[in-house]
Order: structure tokens, then sequence, then C-alpha cells
């Protein structure tokens, strides 16, 4: 069986304490906090989603923010940078954005593209670059015009204890294409047109530690159960322990370490994030899954209250 990833539904990562991962993703950013929920096996902590104005796969960020927890350390065995995209033209807005924001930020060239370098506030490592494809964004917000607005990911660097084998696993297992060499990093692509650049160092940066500031994992898109199903298979085929579907309410998700250490999760594109509140109204409300809806006020009481505000 021969299967190709469409690229990366979500990223999820570990941050600080929750108002300044809002104020950074929507304030900043611009992005759509486009679903508040918390941690199913957590539920004392929040999960918040960020994306365009849909939350569409290929455009969700995800965080667990823990407040007052250590601080992690990028390195192998994690994704390393998460890359956004941008509109042609773009790139200047952006630049005076981060300095008016006092975001400091680097300048770098790779694979004949250019990229703006810097990190959030709990020290996640970002990027951005301009590409012409990919949907552009309908949502404005805070002085972040649909013009200029972060359409979704670009893609990701990964760093892997044994980059070989992340290679192999890359090309053999999940499908993307070998695109392109240049120095220590590998290029691969998806078929799609969003999410679909995935950049794979060959060297080691040092093993890294989960805590605030670090990736916790990659998901993958599947077009539906069925097709996620069909990865399991598929990955097991390949001699990967996956986990039995988890389901996480606005995707069913499948778990799996990779040889390199790194986390993957196939992740469904429905049923999405509409489904328990609108489009319009949706990341307004603290959304709890049925079986947590009983504790609801004790789970209020424990959550740090958050606002999406223009900065």
């Amino acid at each position: 069986m021969s299967k190709n990833t469409m690229g990366i539904h979500h990223i999820t990562a570990i941050v600080g304490h929750p108002q300044e991962n809002v104020n950074f993703y929507a304030g900043v950013l611009g992005l759509r906090l486009v679903k508040q929920t918390v941690n199913f096996d957590d539920p004392g902590t929040y999960h918040l989603y960020f994306g365009n104005q849909s939350g569409k796969p290929g455009t969700i960020i995800t965080f667990f923010p823990w407040t007052g927890a250590r601080k992690g350390i990028i390195g192998d065995g994690q994704v390393g940078v998460t890359s956004y995209v941008v509109p042609k033209g773009a790139m200047s807005f952006w630049e005076k954005r981060l300095n008016t924001f006092n975001v400091p930020f680097k300048k770098l060239n790779r694979f004949d593209e250019d990229y703006l370098s810097f990190e959030d506030p709990h020290g996640l490592q970002l990027e951005i670059v301009e590409r012409e494809y990919g949907e552009d964004s309908n949502w404005s917000f805070g002085g972040v015009t649909a013009d200029v607005a972060i359409k979704g990911f670009g893609g990701a660097t990964l760093l892997s204890v044994q980059p070989d084998k992340t290679a192999l696993l890359l090309e053999e297992v999940m499908g993307l294409k070998r695109v392109g060499e240049e120095g220590d990093i590998v290029r691969y692509q998806s078929s799609a047109d969003i999410g679909n650049i995935i950049d794979l160092k060959k060297t080691s940066v040092g093993r890294g530690q989960m805590g605030v500031g670090t990736v916790h994992h990659i998901a993958w898109r599947a077009s539906d159960d069925e097709d996620q199903l069909d990865w399991k298979r598929h990955i097991e085929s390949y001699g990967y322990g996956v986990t039995p579907v988890q389901d996480r309410n606005y995707f069913n998700a499948i778990y799996f370490r990779e040889h390199g250490e790194i986390l993957f999760e196939i992740a469904t594109d429905p049923p999405g994030f509409i489904h328990d509140e609108s489009e319009d109204t949706m990341g307004k409300n603290l959304m709890l899954p049925t079986r947590y809806e009983k504790h609801r006020e004790q789970i209020e009481q424990i959550l740090i209250p958050i606002q999406v505000k223009e900065l």
C-alpha cells in the first residue's frame, strides 16, 4: 500500500501564561482564536487553537499553556521551527509589525526564499516566508488586514535524533517528495498548497527537552476516518507502534513516535471546529467535551481568564 500525506494538519506546543499566548498569536500575529477548550487528558489546562477564519487544517497551531512550568530545550527529537506563510509582497509589513511590538528578528535565506526568524514570548521558534500558493486568509484583526495576513503554515523544520531514519520515514512511509538539499538541510514537499514544506536538519543540535517553548507534536492530515485507519495500517506495516484512535472532538487522532524520536500524529480533517459553535462565534467561549460539562464550574475556577484584545 502506498500513501502520500497532504501535509500538516496542526502543530501543538507548550507555552507559559495563557494571556501572553493569546496576546502574541492573536494580538501580534493576527491569527484567530478558533477554539477555547481544555487538554482532554488534563482538564485543568487550556487547549487553545489559533488559525485562519475557519480553522482550516494546515493553519492551526495549538497550545497547552503551563504557567510556571520549567523552560524546555529545543533540540533533537522535536519540531525545531514552525514556519508561517504570508502573501507575496507582505514581508515589509511583517518587518514593521515585529519592530512595532519590539519582537527581535533575523533575516535568513533558505532555498532561495527569504525568511523572518523570531521567537514567541515563551521561546518557540517561528518564521515567516512569502509564497504565492495557498488560500489567502479572510481574517483581519488588530491592524493585520487580509491582504497581508498569515495564510497558515509554510511548514516546519524537524530536528531528529536519527536524521537518516527520519528521512526514510518522510519519503517511504509519509510519501513526501524530496525536492532539494542545501547545507545540512534536506527539503521535502507534499501535494498540498499549504503546510506542505518540511525541512529536515541532517546534523545534531543536541537532544531536546520538553517544556515551555517547545513543540509537543506535529500532526499530519487524514481526509476522513477511513483514510486515518488506512494510515494506521500503513504505518504499522513498517513496524511502528501506533495508538488506538483518540476522539479529540474536532478531529480523531492517532499517534506514533518515529525513530528520530519526534512525536507524530495523524488527524482527520473533519468534523472541524464549527460543530459545537458557529463560525461567527467560535473561540469566544470555553467549550468542553460532554464528559467534562458537569465539572464546568470547577474547571472555570482553575483556568486563568483570557481575553482576545487589540494591542
